[in-house]
């Protein structure tokens, strides 16, 4: 029987699952050979510069696209 690898998660998912943030952890990642993307909802403009910086490591030439939302608390 032959040996299988595992693949790992995708590090910049990773990154963003292991963050210290909460409002960062809720956030969905997907990942291709071309780009990173980032979605979901932060109540700051500071969170969403935050989720950014926190992808950069794992970017290694790709498109970083951040589509996440700023939507403050009422």
């Amino acid at each position: 029987m032959p040996a299988m690898l595992l693949e790992s998660p995708p590090r910049a998912a990773m990154l963003m699952r292991d963050n210290p943030v909460n409002d960062l952890r809720r956030l969905d990642v997907a990942e291709s050979d071309a780009e990173i993307v980032i979605s979901g909802i932060v109540s700051s403009y500071y969170l969403k510069q935050m989720a950014q910086e926190a992808i950069r490591p794992a970017l290694s030439g790709r498109r970083l696209r951040n589509q996440v939302i700023v939507l403050p608390p009422k």
